[in-house]
């Protein structure tokens, strides 16, 4: 195994378990700490894979954008600490059957699609085309996933004022 195939596995392996702790971990700020390291591990396997432009965005819009609202949530309702409640059985339950499921189309498409044959040519990326590329709303434009991360940055913004005005109201 050569050096660069070991940092994708690890990379990939740290995702993994930074994953299932965030989800099954029972304190919210340790959840939230686990998708922080979660989050960054996937831009680092971006940048090992030359997307840095990509990598640059998971940093700046989720650990930078989505965590810290989470994380600044969370200091406003100063129960840090407290556990989370366990889900009864059923839904566990629905949400491991949801998760198969999820997996198993998923890893039926991947084996149904056709990939094309790459060749190891370099792709030059210019910040021209980049720009153009965001402009654009067709096929291969980065127009709609851009507008659906306004939105997700949107409705994080949203929750944790939710959560900071239900503790205020409790009080």
């Amino acid at each position: 195994m050569s050096v660069s195939d070991f940092f994708f596995y690890l990379f990939s392996a740290m995702i993994i378990v930074f994953g299932i702790l965030a989800v099954t971990t029972k304190k919210i700020f340790h959840a939230a700490v686990y998708l922080l390291f979660t989050l960054i591990n996937v831009a680092a396997l971006y940048f090992y894979l030359n997307y840095e432009f990509l990598a640059a965005v998971q940093i700046v819009v989720y650990v930078g954008g989505i965590v810290v609202l989470i994380l600044f949530s969370l200091f406003l309702t100063h129960r840090i600490s407290d556990d989370m409640l366990t889900p009864p059985w059923y839904r566990m339950l629905l949400a491991s059957l949801l998760c198969l499921f999820g997996f198993g189309f998923s890893f039926f498409l991947m084996l149904a699609h056709r990939f094309p044959d790459i060749s190891n040519a370099p792709v030059e990326m210019s910040v021209h085309y980049i720009g153009k590329q965001m402009l654009n709303y067709g096929n291969g434009g980065f127009v709609l996933p851009f507008e659906v991360v306004s939105i997700l940055l949107l409705a994080a913004l949203i929750g944790s004022i939710a959560i900071a005005f239900k503790t205020k109201a409790g009080k």
